[in-house]
Order: C-alpha cells, then structure tokens, then sequence
C-alpha cells in the first residue's frame, strides 16, 4: 500500500526569500523567437539549498539570470526579500546584487591581470564591504576555505582550471552574501574537490545562506535539500520527481497535467479499509497514518508515511480493496497528489522501469507483512 522510490526528507522552511512569478523570458533574432523560461512559478525558502538540474538547452542558466538580475524577463516578476529586482534601475540593481547574491560564474570570469587573492577582494571594493586594511586578510581566509592559501599571489592562468573555479567559489563568499547562485560549480573539479566545495555548501546553508546550485550531476543533488527539474522551459512538478525518479522528463510534465491536488485536515480519512482503491497518491506536504483497525482494541498504527511518499499502489496493482485505512496525521493537514487508476495505468505502460520499480515494492512489503504475521503466530503458540 505504501512506499517511496526515491525520496529524502525535506526540511520545513518558514521564510521566504524568492519569488519568481509567471517568468518568461523570450529570445528574439534573425532566426524568429525562442522561448527559453514558459511561466516560471518558483519560491525558495531561507536556508534551503537547491539543486537545479536539467538537460543542455532546457533553461537552467537562464534561470539563473532571472534570479540574479543580469537579465530581463520579457513578463513576469522576481522578488528576492520582498525586492523587485526589476523593479530599480540597472545601476541600483548592480548594487544590490553586490550586496546580497555571490555569484559563482559556469566559466569563472576571473580578471587575468589580477592575483587570485585581488579576485576574491574585487567584490569587497565594489560594494565597499570591510575597511580596507582587513580586505586581504580576509580574502586569504576565503581562500584557504577552498583549499588555495598557497596560490594566493598566482594569477589565474598559472593555476589549474579546478583551482580556478575554486578561486570564483572563494570571489562568491566575498561579501557574505546571504544568498549564493552557482552555475555548475564543480563541473572542473575531480570528485574529491567536488565533494569538498558540497560539504561548503551545505555548511553555508546550515548556517542560513540559501544555495542556488546549477548542476548536469545527478550524484550532486543527493546532498542538496532540494531539486529543482526544469525541461524545454517549464519546471517539473517536484513532488512528482522524488516520487517517481525513474520517469522521463516529459513523462513528468505530462502527469503534472493530470494529476488532481487535494487536500485533507489533520485526522481525516483518505482510504477507508476494505475498501476500493482508485488512485495512486503522492504525498505533498505533511503526513499520513497506515492504521489498521481492530475490534476489540484500539487502532494499530503500523507506518507513518512522509513527504514525496507514495500509496495505493499495491491495490492499484492487485485490482483489490485495501488492507488498512490511511488517515491524515494529526499533527497537521496534508496535501496530495491524486492520480487516477486510468493515469497510472497509462504511466506504468509509459515507464517500465517505473512498473518494476512499484511492483518490487510491493514485493517487498508483502514479505515484510508475511514475516510480520509469522512472527505473530509464534507468539501466539508460545505466549
């Protein structure tokens, strides 16, 4: 009945830090126009860092552009702490953009004239952060984060291309920016390097930056708190994506069109036991009880299930009715994601794997209740 294909835990965030609302950002040239964001509707929380990921073309870097300010949509609005980016003119932009986002640029974008440590100050003069006699102290301690104390005085080109884009990195943290976007931020660094400048990220965010990382490495979100899919433009329904990873892109934003939310108060019934089950349910936010009803005893709570999890599955699969009821916890309501028996079964003969992947779980759940109700039975000689 229950399950999850693959799904971590999510963190609850309470403040809100951006906004994108309906962006759409539209290309025009000699060829005609292309459309690289569709009606972008994002929010991201204080805190939380974000994986962004997608194919080549599907929209990533332009995304990033919206965040940050360096480029118009044609529609649409961004609001970063209640601030319309777009709202000021370009040099107040610039400004404010020097004071609450690092950047860390796909290509790095390190002056060649100056030292790595001048690179990592360049941000502090800008914006006028410390007093000046602290600034080089200052800038070494940000490079000795990402591991270059030793190439403080080098200049870009004498340096390898991953401690290159260490440098940016370090650049980025400059003025403790509260907010940190990075294009591909370790896409020249080997895996270990990579890892290091993750375990940065995560720490930052520990520590209340919000991290925006764009990534082709499906390995570098396993770390993030979040995942962000965007494909041709539009972004992937989330739930949908940690729920059921093993589908395509397009198969995604095709059942983000189908699927029905609902929502339920704290200790309503969703299913009732030994009753039909005609949909499969993805968890949105909140929580829901597996609970199994007895008659001469209180309810039995056999398994809470969590965001992104999934259930219904087993009856969907089976053509039965259900074994136990499913109640939203009592801690709080609950959202779903409803997708018809019609839905799924159009799903599973889209996704194979998908199909394995739910039938493996059912697999596997059935044995643990079968092993569960030996061991009662023993007991029950025994006791």
């Amino acid at each position: 009945m229950s399950g999850r294909l693959s799904s971590p835990a999510l963190p609850v965030q309470e403040t809100e830090v951006i906004q994108m609302q309906g962006v759409v950002k539209t290309f025009s040239s000699a060829a005609g126009e292309f459309t690289a964001l569709r009606g972008i509707d994002l929010t991201l929380q204080r805190g939380e860092f974000a994986a962004v990921i997608g194919k080549s073309g599907s929209g990533k870097s332009t995304l990033l552009n919206m965040l940050t300010g360096i480029d118009h949509p044609t529609s649409g609005r961004v609001l970063v702490d209640g601030v319309d980016l777009y709202a000021m003119s370009e040099s107040k932009r610039s400004l404010w953009r020097g004071r609450n986002l690092g950047i860390v640029f796909q290509f790095f974008q390190l002056l060649p004239m100056l030292n790595l440590m001048e690179n990592v100050m360049l941000p502090m003069d800008y914006v006028g952060k410390y007093d000046i006699d602290q600034r080089p102290k200052k800038a070494l301690e940000l490079l000795a984060l990402v591991g270059l104390e030793g190439q403080a005085q080098q200049l870009p080109r004498a340096v390898s291309r991953g401690q290159q884009q260490s440098a940016a990195i370090a650049r980025a943290l400059a003025n403790d920016a509260p907010i940190l976007v990075a294009d591909e931020p370790t896409g020249n660094l080997d895996s270990r390097s990579a890892g290091e400048i993750i375990e940065l990220f995560e720490k930052l965010s520990g520590q209340g930056k919000t991290i925006i990382m764009v990534t082709h490495d499906p390995s570098m979100t396993k770390r993030a708190s979040r995942t962000v899919f965007i494909s041709d433009g539009e972004l992937v329904n989330e739930t949908i994506a940690q729920s059921l990873p093993l589908l395509t892109h397009p198969l995604m934003m095709e059942l983000g069109h189908r699927v029905k939310p609902l929502h339920f108060q704290p200790g309503a019934t969703i299913i009732e036991i030994r009753k039909p089950v005609n949909n499969l349910y993805l968890i949105q936010n909140g929580a829901v009880d597996i609970v199994l009803k007895k008659r001469r005893s209180d309810d039995v709570l056999i398994s809470t299930l969590q965001r992104n999890d999934i259930f219904g599955e087993m009856e969907l699969l089976s053509g039965g009715k259900s074994i136990a009821s499913v109640r939203a916890s009592v801690d709080g309501p609950v959202d779903l994601l409803s997708i018809s028996r019609e839905d799924f079964n159009w799903l599973i003969d889209q996704s194979p794997l998908t199909e394995k992947a739910i039938t493996k779980m059912v697999q596997d759940r059935l044995k643990k209740r079968q092993a569960a109700d030996r061991r009662k039975k023993t007991r029950g000689l025994f006791g």
